[in-house]
């Protein structure tokens, strides 16, 4: 009698158990919400080199509008005070405009926030150093870096699967079909959607390569000295590490920024860091020019406050090392070849970029 009495007690409990999870698996079905995602459509211009977008996160406007509600938000950071934004303004080509960015505990990192601008094309490496290959690796890095969001995927994986839209929105961008789904994997996914169409192609530049304008004449001078392809004019090298259309090579060199007679004498290995070569020690990547005017102060750490103090560093030939790149020379520049230089450069503003209501703080 008593061994029956025990069954059924435990029989009971049982079905309690899985009645309880069929509940907590019914108030995380998502289901019943379309899954219907469109594709995005990115129109290039013709100078422009294709986007690759790889085949396991198609672009779609419902994945890049969670990408983009994901990077505005601070609910990626540990104390819910900063977003990916934070450090990647809008108004600022997605840079935060310092030298040195800050993250949540008041801790700032050694090097400036990279701008985002055309950050699509990018091949060789993402970061000053090149450390990761792709956009979904680059961006589960900053929640969990100490400097910067100083949280861990746990926490804001559980912050999202409890919130009152994102579920909705993960559903509708990946086709999930319960709350517990939400990864860390598919929110980078996102981000990374919404940070391919960061795209600037608007700008002067882009608007003569398509004939549509015409350079002035101190444009046309300072295109010659850029691209060092007039022999009237004096070499300034700058189209070998910026080169068109992005305004970059889409490599790393040293620039000459840091005098040492060692391999080991650079404050910040940069890339030597990350392929263990010393040959790579000093070396970062070089940063598009694209929307220059707005992306102060320059360099990886920061150091120059306007174009002329790059330019004059330029001008001087750099500080010397075992591995400076070899086309850095003193430069015969007077200040008229200096204004004409400045304004090609400038050429490469786009001020349509800034319009563009896809790229903007979706919460305000």
């Amino acid at each position: 009698m008593k061994i029956g009495i025990f069954a059924i007690i435990i029989a009971s409990f049982l079905i309690f158990v899985v009645s309880c999870d069929e509940d907590d698996t019914k108030k995380g079905d998502l289901s019943e919400i379309i899954y219907n995602p469109e594709t995005y459509q990115i129109t290039l211009p013709s100078h422009f080199p294709a986007l690759d977008i790889p085949s396991d996160n198609p672009l779609t406007k419902q994945g890049v509008l969670l990408g983009r509600h994901l990077f505005y938000d601070p609910i990626l950071s540990a104390d819910s005070t900063m977003s990916c934004a934070s450090c990647h303004l809008h108004e600022f080509s997605f840079t935060d405009a310092k030298a040195l960015s800050t993250g949540i505990d008041g801790i700032s990192g050694k090097r400036s926030a990279m701008s985002l601008i055309n950050i699509g094309f990018v091949k060789s490496g993402l970061f000053w150093d090149g450390r990761v290959k792709t956009l979904e690796e680059q961006a589960l890095l900053p929640v969990e870096d100490p400097v910067e969001l100083h949280n861990n995927w746990t926490q804001v994986t559980e912050k999202l699967r409890i919130h009152p839209t994102y579920p909705k929105m993960f559903r509708e961008a990946f086709g999930i079909k319960n709350k517990s789904e939400i990864s860390k994997e598919l929110a980078a996914k996102a981000m990374a959607q919404f940070e391919r169409i960061i795209i600037s192609k608007d700008s002067k530049f882009d608007r003569i390569q398509q004939g549509q304008a015409f350079y002035t004449d101190l444009e046309l001078i300072g295109l010659g000295l850029y691209f060092d392809d007039d022999p009237d004019l004096p070499d300034t090298e700058c189209g070998h590490c910026h080169n068109i259309p992005m305004a970059t090579s889409d490599d790393f060199f040293n620039n000459g920024l840091t005098e040492t007679s060692s391999l080991d004498g650079f404050p910040d290995s940069g890339r030597g860091k990350v392929t263990g070569s010393r040959a790579d020690n000093g070396k970062f990547r070089a940063p598009t020019l694209r929307n220059i005017k707005y992306s102060a102060p320059y360099m990886h750490d920061g150091r120059f406050k306007t174009l002329d103090e790059v330019i004059n560093h330029y001008k001087s030939g750099g500080k010397k090392s075992p591995n400076a790149d070899p086309l850095l020379h003193p430069l015969a520049l007077d200040q008229y070849y200096i204004k004409a230089l400045k304004a090609f450069i400038e050429t490469f503003n786009d001020t349509l970029f800034y319009k563009n209501p896809e790229l903007q703080n979706p919460f305000k």
